[in-house]
């Protein structure tokens, strides 16, 4: 591979390890240094992946569905390169493939199951061509960073045409993400839920003051007609006026039952093929789960083991992440846009037990700077006797006390986040529900293995 790979990777995984030892996570400071030093190590490295190129792409839920894609994979024998710490930026991408080679640049691996940042498509696509792209769904994300959902289709446009062998595997509830994957010529796979789910707070009808981004069609601008909703725009959907719908769905979530986690029968071309459980609440995860089996069916890998890995899986990065510390129980995931924690909402809603609830908010870089989202999720719906108390924490905790006083809620104000659990954990109810958003997610992450540690 030559001195210039070899260098490249030695002073990354030095790096790498450095920030480990600070407890920092390094991950793309590491794939900025061994591309400045050699620009062309991502192309090199993932030429050498022996198999399929997974990437997945989406608003919510593609660092689920990525890891559990790539547990999958593993699960049937495969060596796996993947970048589990949900850092899907170029530099980010790139760290995984080099931190996972060998220090003469030799790569051994069958697959690559990798997640990308939508805006980030068209920088990692000239790199490598993948052979199946994952899309979760399309909602409405940071503004001041990505700007409207129409920028967001034309970079993912642009991508999917430098790849114009890859099948998109495209989740059809979403009439976004079905209409880009439909116009952009390539071979289109889908997966949905076709019945409409009772039992579950959010997920049946959806609210009627959710923010839905797709209500008008695409193809003619004439407002959707929907037979029901599933949260968000995610639902059964048609154009009056010019004939899109909601597709065929290849991969058919049905007979769902929320009672005891998660458990649903997957169609495939009519017929019931599996049925499913896993002991994960939110009823987004169904999409999660549907997306990861229609993407390893229809690369051609084995499933024996499917119920082994969903029952082995163990989210590490913070999304659904379970700690136990003493008596108490505490549950972190990640909330960085309505829609996200619309589903996070309804998720601690489920929990008929007692809880308590910490909110921490940033605004750094990566988090976007403009939070006015906040007033387009349904706080109100926090009001409930089950929740025992609620602290808001983080860079923007004032403006997070303020939008829940809006809806009569009162919350505790501690500013730093490990003061504010270690609060939680002395005073609390034993159950404890930690939401967050981007750059809040490792550090809180941290903090907590270490106190579960002890």
């Amino acid at each position: 591979m030559g001195i210039r790979t070899t260098t490249a990777i030695l002073l990354a995984r030095a790096l790498s390890f450095a920030c480990k030892i600070a407890g920092k996570q390094g991950v793309t400071m590491a794939g900025k240094l061994a591309m400045k030093v050699d620009p062309q190590i991502l192309k090199k490295l993932a030429s050498q992946v022996r198999g399929e190129i997974i990437v997945t792409c989406g608003t919510n839920g593609k660092t689920t569905t990525n890891n559990l894609i790539c547990s999958a994979l593993e699960a049937d024998g495969r060596k796996v390169i993947c970048n589990h710490t949900g850092s899907n930026m170029l530099m980010g991408v790139a760290a995984a493939f080099v931190l996972n080679a060998g220090i003469g640049g030799r790569l051994d691996a069958d697959n690559a199951v990798i997640e990308i940042d939508e805006a980030s498509t068209v920088r990692v696509f000239p790199f490598f061509k993948p052979d199946y792209c994952v899309m979760t769904n399309l909602f409405r994300d940071q503004l001041d960073r990505y700007g409207e959902i129409d920028i967001t289709m034309d970079l993912l446009r642009r991508a999917f045409d430098m790849a114009p062998d890859m099948k998109i595997i495209v989740n059809g509830d979403d009439s976004l993400s079905t209409y880009l994957a439909q116009e952009s010529g390539h071979e289109v796979i889908t997966y949905g839920i076709s019945e409409q789910v009772k039992g579950a707070q959010g997920s049946a009808d959806g609210s009627k003051r959710e923010i839905r981004e797709g209500q008008f069609c695409k193809k003619c601008g004439t407002r959707l007609e929907y037979s029901f909703y599933h949260y968000s725009q995610l639902g059964v959907y048609r154009c009056p006026q010019c004939g899109f719908h909601r597709p065929e769905i290849d991969f058919d979530a049905c007979n769902i039952d929320l009672k005891d986690g998660l458990t649903f029968d997957v169609k495939e071309q009519g017929r019931t093929l599996k049925r499913i459980h896993a002991n994960y609440r939110g009823f987004y995860n169904i999409y999660n789960i549907l997306a990861c089996w229609a993407a390893v069916r229809t690369a051609g890998v084995g499933t024996e083991h499917f119920d082994q890995m969903l029952d082995q899986y163990n989210p590490e990065n913070g999304r659904n992440e379970l700690f136990r510390i003493g008596r108490t129980k505490v549950l972190l995931n990640l909330a960085k846009n309505p829609a996200g924690f619309n589903q996070n909402i309804s998720s601690v809603m489920e929990d008929p037990d007692e809880k308590d609830l910490i909110i921490v908010i940033n605004d750094n870089a990566q988090d976007g700077r403009d939070i006015s989202w906040l007033w387009d999720v349904d706080f109100d719906r926090l009001q409930d006797e089950s929740i025992r108390s609620i602290t808001v924490s983080g860079l923007r905790c004032q403006d997070m006390r303020l939008r829940l006083k809006y809806v009569s809620i009162y919350a505790d104000l501690i500013e730093d986040v490990k003061t504010a659990i270690e609060k939680r954990l002395a005073d609390g109810c034993g159950n404890l529900y930690v939401l967050v958003n981007y750059t809040a997610l490792y550090s809180t992450h941290i903090i907590l293995k270490n106190m579960e540690k002890g």
